[in-house]
């Protein structure tokens, strides 16, 4: 729902790479707000993503990347050749307190890591 967990790796992605990526969040069935543990999991480490919101993705969007990352989303993910795809299985933090938030805040920030690392960014 483009609520949680994509809404964290995008703002990791954007703090880690900066000026290096461009980073597009979104998802096939939007949320109306993004989940408040995970607003509340990535301040605590000092990214504020209290003013993003959920957006769908598009064809063109995704046609564009050179990375796709899924989390989740099925058949309703898009494919197109020639775009790299990974699948990231993480827990959905929908319902869960900032405390079970922070493992998955945690482990997604490590997967950003690796992938800007494989991009050559960091």
């Amino acid at each position: 729902h483009n609520a949680g967990r994509s809404q964290m790796a995008a703002a990791w992605a954007r703090s880690i790479g900066g000026d290096l990526v461009d980073v597009f969040s979104g998802g096939s069935d939007p949320a109306a707000t993004v989940n408040p543990a995970a607003v509340a999991a990535m301040a605590e480490v000092g990214i504020d993503v209290s003013e993003a919101q959920p957006a769908r993705w598009t064809d063109e969007i995704v046609a564009a990347a050179d990375v796709v990352v899924t989390m989740g989303c099925g058949d309703e993910c898009p494919f197109f050749p020639g775009v790299r795809y990974e699948d990231w299985a993480l827990q959905d933090p929908a319902g869960l307190a900032v405390e079970d938030v922070r493992p998955i805040r945690d482990a997604i920030k490590g997967r950003v890591e690796q992938l800007l690392g494989s991009l050559g960014v960091v």
